[in-house]
């Protein structure tokens, strides 16, 4: 399990949550040959694989309380300039406002699941399933993979557990 903690928007304090990323045995060995001192080529290679991976899981796990407007808006700002689907980015935030506010705010101890796969994003909280959005699979994982990852640490964790 890869794990690094994050912090969600510019007046929210460090670690707010705690993010971990799974996906298939044929992501991390595609990756195995690949040196990790190597870290251009590596994060290349783990963005490749993930993209052709057939399902990839971000687990959010909340340290600190979090409203649910803000929590989701924080989320939905890092996947926009991603993406050219405004829609699907106004789906994911609703999908977690409603998820967050069925329980009054994300709390200490709450998990936010996203599990990745052609279908789209399929949005958990605490183990029950919001909803999906269709697409944004790509620009979702680019929110922690790409050269502007939200979480450079997890990225570089990644890296470091799956490449020779």
């Amino acid at each position: 399990m890869n794990i690094s903690s994050h912090r969600i928007g510019r007046n929210l304090s460090p670690k707010v949550y705690s993010v971990g990323m799974y996906s298939d045995n044929e992501a991390k060995d595609s990756m195995s040959s690949i040196s990790k001192s190597n870290k251009p080529d590596a994060i290349s290679a783990l963005r490749s694989a993930i993209k052709k991976s057939t399902g990839t899981t971000f687990v959010l796990k909340m340290n600190f309380k979090v409203g649910a407007e803000k929590m989701a808006s924080a989320i939905a700002e890092s996947v926009e300039p991603r993406t050219s689907d405004k829609g699907g980015v106004e789906t994911l935030k609703q999908l977690l406002v409603d998820g967050i506010a069925s329980k009054g705010a994300a709390v200490p101890g709450t998990k936010i699941q996203f599990d990745c796969s052609g279908d789209g994003i399929k949005v958990s909280v605490d183990d029950k399933e919001v909803g999906v959005v269709p697409g944004l699979c790509e620009s979702f994982c680019d929110v922690y993979l790409d050269d502007k990852a939200v979480s450079p640490a997890l990225r570089d964790s990644c890296v470091d557990n799956c490449c020779s």
